[in-house]
């Protein structure tokens, strides 16, 4: 008896070790995934988007800043080669862009696809690539960023992994990013929720500029 009373002790002591690590390890449960507990560290942080160059479908050159101009920025990383969850991303991107009152379209928030293969997605293959999903070029842009060391930076300001193979694709993490009228990273969403990535879209754009 004495034996099974101390078996069980050691038993709870463990679980609830376990359960503190757990704890610490995910924020408190709020991040059980590497994934996730990446999005909700950057959340946390809200890091300004930094400066870079993009180069769009259109041939123009520009900063961000000036892309933005005090709205929202709903943003995708993506590069057109890829076979697998891009287009989806893409596609899903597309759902979101057509769910918001065309009134907000261009004048409170604008839509970004960023390519991080800049030596294979000029201009011209951007421009072809964007017609699969109904972008405008214009309220929704496609363009590449063509500085390598803005490029990596940009990547890793926003914790988006990209890592290359041998056969000329990349290994990549996907997500939808919410860019504040203060150009700081407001929110990272779950590209495959296309319903909950629209109701936080319409959240910050039925609120004033003070408060968000």
């Amino acid at each position: 008896m004495i034996q099974n009373k101390q078996n069980l002790i050691a038993i709870s002591l463990v679980l609830l070790f376990g359960v503190v690590i757990f704890f610490i390890g995910t924020d408190g449960f709020q991040a059980f995934t590497t994934e996730s507990a990446r999005s909700y560290q950057l959340m946390q942080n809200q890091p300004s988007f930094p400066p870079v160059t993009l180069e769009d479908s259109n041939e123009r050159t520009y900063s961000f800043n000036e892309f933005a101009d005090g709205k929202y920025v709903f943003i995708t990383f993506m590069y057109t080669n890829c076979g697998t969850v891009c287009p989806q991303l893409e596609f899903n991107m597309a759902d979101v862009y057509q769910s918001i009152p065309e009134k907000y379209i261009g004048e409170d928030i604008v839509f970004l696809s960023i390519s991080f293969d800049p030596t294979r997605d000029t201009p011209e293959v951007l421009a072809k690539y964007r017609t699969y999903f109904d972008s405008d070029g214009e309220t929704w842009r496609m363009a590449r960023v063509n500085q390598q060391d803005e490029l990596n930076r940009m990547l890793d300001t926003l914790g988006v992994v990209v890592i290359p193979d041998n056969n000329g694709n990349f290994q990549h993490n996907s997500a939808f990013y919410l860019i504040g009228q203060n150009g700081r990273l407001l929110e990272v969403m779950d590209y495959t929720k296309i319903q909950e990535a629209s109701e936080t879209v319409l959240d910050y754009l039925g609120e004033t500029e003070d408060t968000k």
